[in-house]
């Protein structure tokens, strides 16, 4: 890992068009989730075992957590609150394996923020109609316009922010308490291989690779779900 911000450009092709590596680790992770469903799911048993008995126990889980959170009347979302949860979760804990979580590059959030005011915006106006909509923007008082406004566009905004922040965060803590090891172990210690960095870091990798990742996904889920049950209230 390195401290690289910005999309690291791994193909590039003859007429400028090219692929970052958080949009190549975002699609394999993709196919993944897709194999998964495919796997578990081709010979349903009345009785599930195996790869079955874990897709229903996942399945269950987040409808669930879906209808606790955003009411039976929106359980239509469930699929795509499932989804994100699990593409987020696997994407964040890339680090465990080594390699820079997508989410780390701004790019890669901010899409996931716009696909998110999009799909807010469309179920506003499927409950509210549009007309309704539009005058949301004006209630309570018609002086509201404007902040209503920018609270619609800040939203997606804050929402990539927040996760890219704290994923990259772990990724340079990690990054410089691995070259403090190094430099501790060959500058100081005058070991010849770097031996601190073997078990020392593990506390923090299991917070960063696993708590941190899974806490961002629940995180970014829970904020979309509240905003799109805010979004699908009726007028009534």
């Amino acid at each position: 890992m390195d401290l690289e911000v910005g999309p690291r450009i791994i193909i590039r092709f003859s007429n400028g068009v090219y692929i970052t590596e958080s949009v190549l680790w975002g699609i394999i992770v993709g196919i993944a989730l897709i194999i998964f469903a495919f796997v578990s799911t081709r010979k349903l048993q009345r009785y599930p075992k195996g790869l079955q008995a874990y897709a229903e126990l996942i399945v269950e889980t987040i409808y669930n957590f879906v209808k606790t959170n955003m009411g039976a009347r929106n359980l239509g979302f469930a699929p795509y609150i499932g989804t994100l949860f699990l593409w987020l979760l696997i994407c964040n804990a890339l680090g465990l394996l080594g390699w820079r979580a997508p989410t780390a590059d701004m790019n890669f959030t901010f899409a996931m923020g716009i696909l998110v005011f999009f799909l807010i915006q469309v179920s506003s106006i499927r409950a509210k109609g549009t007309s309704g909509y539009l005058r949301h923007f004006a209630e309570p008082y018609i002086f509201m316009v404007p902040i209503k406004i920018m609270e619609e566009f800040t939203f997606p905004v804050s929402l990539s922010f927040r996760i890219f922040g704290n994923i990259l965060a772990g990724v340079i803590v990690m990054e410089l308490i691995m070259h403090l090891l190094e430099y501790l172990s060959t500058g100081v210690i005058g070991l010849p291989i770097p031996l601190l960095q073997i078990g020392i870091p593990l506390p923090l990798n299991a917070f960063f690779d696993i708590f941190e990742p899974v806490l961002q996904a629940f995180v970014f889920c829970m904020l979309t779900m509240a905003f799109i049950s805010k979004a699908n209230a009726s007028e009534h």
